[in-house]
């Protein structure tokens, strides 16, 4: 039966991703599964069941018109929208792993560059000021390039980033296949950097309730939050991407397709930044405005003030959208 579902998935892979050739799929794997379990009753042997099978439904020129799709292999391909590979799909997921996660120490890096500082605070030295000074520019610095890096890793990708061209049904059963087995890993990597974020704060209460804690501790304790926010966020940017690259491979089909998320023309999928500078920044501007909030609420313990930074990012990022981004079509 193997045999059967294999020969199946191949002849399928080369069709459009579209419900229609879903729907066909599945019938004609019952039709073909019934067959074979009625051959087996007979007494055939499971070779010869699955050469009598693949014989009987192996040429979906003729069953074209019985499963609906006769319009859609008489089509061809579009000339339109090229055709991208598995290959080149699963080159594409490659590269988002990877610059996810770069992306995610990026970020890590810029928002733990005032750790130093705050670790050495209560030492009043100019020398420790001058030294975690400059580590602070410098971190920031290597987070920076590390955004660069990954933007410009990623715009080779640019076909795929502005929807230029399509996937065949069997990438995109493929793809639909490695995102639902990523599912449990993205939620766990999720839940571990929000709560991150949400215990960063508890190192310094724990050593503002002992009396005995030194400045110093108390100024490591402090650097801790940057830490530990900064893991947290990086954990969160570094799923959040590779999950985006699963979607964006999904939605090249727009609608009613296999795995499809496309949610409209009004969302954030819909607006793309020719400038990948501008792109790297916007993939991780919720995050990176959640972790602002966090460390500003943390520090001034102002959280009836504080909630302010999210009309104001919304503002922002609506400004950036309309002056920078570039409509879909």
């Amino acid at each position: 039966m193997e045999t059967i579902k294999n020969y199946l998935e191949s002849m399928f892979a080369a069709l459009p991703n579209t419900s229609e050739v879903l729907k066909a799929k599945y019938e004609l794997g019952q039709m073909m599964e019934d067959k074979y379990t009625e051959l087996i009753e007979e007494g055939k042997a499971e070779n010869e069941a699955v050469g009598i099978v693949i014989s009987e439904f192996g040429n979906l020129d003729e069953l074209a018109e019985a499963l609906g799709i006769e319009e859609i292999l008489r089509a061809g391909e579009p000339e339109s929208a090229p055709l991208l590979s598995q290959d080149a799909a699963r080159e594409y997921i490659a590269d988002a792993s990877r610059t996810g996660f770069l992306t995610g120490l990026g970020v890590l890096l810029c928002i733990c560059s005032p750790a130093p500082s705050a670790a050495v605070a209560e030492l009043n030295s100019p020398l420790a000021e001058a030294v975690t000074t400059a580590m602070l520019f410098l971190l920031v610095a290597a987070g920076v390039g590390l955004f660069i890096y990954s933007s410009v890793r990623m715009s080779r990708h640019s076909a795929v980033q502005k929807r230029q061209c399509r996937i065949d049904y069997g990438t995109a059963a493929w793809v639909n296949e490695q995102r639902e087995s990523f599912r449990s890993t993205r939620a766990l990597f999720l839940a571990a950097g929000v709560i991150l974020c949400i215990i960063s704060v508890v190192p310094e209460s724990v050593m503002g309730i002992l009396d005995h804690s030194t400045g110093l501790v108390m100024g490591f304790s402090a650097a801790l939050i940057f830490i530990f926010v900064g893991i947290g966020v990086m954990m969160i940017v570094s799923v959040s991407q590779r999950s985006d690259a699963y979607n964006k491979l999904l939605n090249l089909n727009a609608s009613g397709t296999v795995g499809s998320t496309y949610r409209g023309s009004g969302e954030d999928d819909d607006v793309y930044y020719e400038n990948n500078t501008v792109g790297a920044v916007m993939s991780v501007y919720w995050p990176t405005i959640t972790c602002i909030y966090l460390i500003w609420s943390f520090l001034t313990f102002r959280w009836g003030f504080t909630w302010i930074i999210w009309p104001i990012a919304a503002i922002v990022e609506t400004l950036i959208k309309r002056t920078l981004g570039t409509r879909r079509v």
